[in-house]
Order: structure tokens, then C-alpha cells, then sequence
């Protein structure tokens, strides 16, 4: 997710749909939004309420910004009409078999001249992880589809949003999971697993030129995920 793109402001509403571990809400309350971390899972969020109440205290995020966690469903957000000025909804889609519905809740839920993110796996590397492993996917919350790029931002401007841009990013990150599916998504034992894992961590606490440099290159081409950006149109006067 780019937020320079997508110009989280301070102060302004932001829904993380499917927040998971918080990593984006995080950022975001950083960057002095008032966020609403909303997931299913109500321990992942008591993790994420906890973080929250750290970073305050450390003095990590501007003085009035604000965050909260609800749990529910996101085919039926607990939100009024039009209450946030951006919504992230990011590597969640591909988990709801009513996908459209939850699309019409998101857009029900963003501001007129509001800003929308949508990440999802990327079609041809994540199709490589379905050959390679059944477990990938054909388990409890799993993908239960691949999107291909046309048919994820058709089913958003259908919705009512209108594209904006897309790019592809992660591209580090397929080739960690194409060896996952090959040796057994559960296997974080086993010595590639735990060799790749570990560059991929180097990666992120360090950030280095060279591997920056080389994920920016292969983006484009091998990018795990694939994240378009999208505005809600304001009504006509």
C-alpha cells in the first residue's frame, strides 16, 4: 500500500477493512488519522487495540490523532452512510465468497470525493501457489478466488468507484510462498522456509539499497500483490 498515493491526511477518517495483524492501521494512526481497525477476529484485534495504546505512549503518533478496533462482519459494516474519508480494504477480498456485497458496504461507507485502496493477490503468481499446494487454499477463511486484474476493477466501478491507478507491489515476497505451497504451507521449519523467512525480515528491519532496489525492478513483473486505487465520484449539483 503507497500512502503517499492514496493522501491519508491527519484527521481524516480511515476504515483498515480486514485489518488482520494492524500492520496498515498502524501506519496510518502515524500518520495522525482517526482509524477504525475492523475485523472478524476479536483476539487478533485485542493485539491491535494493545499496539495502539503503546505506540501513545511512546510518543510514536501526533498529538489528536485517534484509533479504535471493531469487530464484525463486512458484509454488514456497523458504520453509517458516507462516515470515513478513506477505506483500505487490503488482502481481504479474496476471503469473502460474497465479494460484491462487501464491496457495496465499502462504498456505502466512504465519503462522495472519498478515496478507496483495494490490495489483492495477483493472479499469475498466486495461481503458481494453487498448483503447488491444495492446503494453500481449500482451508476454513481461505482464497476462495483468483482475481484476475479486469475483473477486480470491473466489480469496483460497478459498484460505484471509479478508477484511478493500480500497481503491483511485494514482488520478494512470491517466491516465499511458491516454497511454502511446494514443501507444505504449516512446514516453517524447513530449512528454505527458514533461510527465506529470515532475508525477509533482514529486508524490512533493514532496508537495504540492493534488495529495494532489485523489489522495485521486479514489482512490475512478479509482484505478489496487485493494489488498485479509486475514488467515490460526488454527487452531480
Amino acid at each position: 500500500m503507497d500512502f503517499d498515493k492514496l493522501g491519508v491526511q491527519p484527521g481524516q477518517r480511515v476504515l483498515d477493512l480486514g485489518c488482520g495483524g494492524g500492520r496498515h492501521a498502524f501506519e496510518l494512526y502515524r500518520l495522525g488519522a482517526d482509524v477504525t481497525a475492523f475485523d472478524q477476529d476479536v483476539d487478533e484485534l485485542e493485539n491491535v487495540s494493545a499496539m495502539f495504546a503503546a505506540m501513545k505512549a511512546e510518543g510514536e503518533v501526533p498529538e489528536g490523532a485517534q484509533a479504535q478496533t471493531v469487530s464484525g462482519d463486512a458484509l454488514a459494516l456497523p458504520f453509517p452512510d458516507e462516515h470515513f474519508d478513506v477505506v483500505i480494504a487490503s488482502e481481504i477480498l479474496e476471503h469473502i465468497p460474497s465479494d460484491e456485497k462487501a464491496m457495496a458496504e465499502l462504498v456505502r461507507v466512504v465519503k462522495p470525493g472519498g478515496r478507496v485502496a483495494v490490495t489483492v493477490p495477483r493472479d499469475w503468481p498466486e495461481r503458481i501457489c494453487w498448483a503447488l499446494s491444495d492446503e494453500y487454499h481449500q482451508v476454513e477463511g481461505g482464497h476462495v478466488r483468483i482475481y484476475a486484474e479486469s475483473e477486480l476493477i470491473g466489480k469496483l466501478t460497478d459498484a460505484g468507484l471509479r478508477f484511478a491507478f493500480r500497481h503491483h507491489a511485494h514482488a520478494l515476497h512470491s517466491p516465499y510462498w511458491w516454497i511454502k505451497c511446494a514443501v507444505g504451507t504449516d512446514n516453517d521449519d524447513h530449512p528454505l522456509v527458514k533461510a527465506y523467512h529470515s532475508f525477509l525480515v533482514w529486508d524490512m528491519m533493514r532496508a537495504p539499497w540492493i534488495s529495494r532496489t532489485a523489489e522495485k525492478l521486479l514489482d512490475p513483473v512478479a509482484g505478489k500483490s496487485l493494489a488498485v486505487y479509486l475514488g467515490k465520484p460526488r454527487a452531480r449539483a
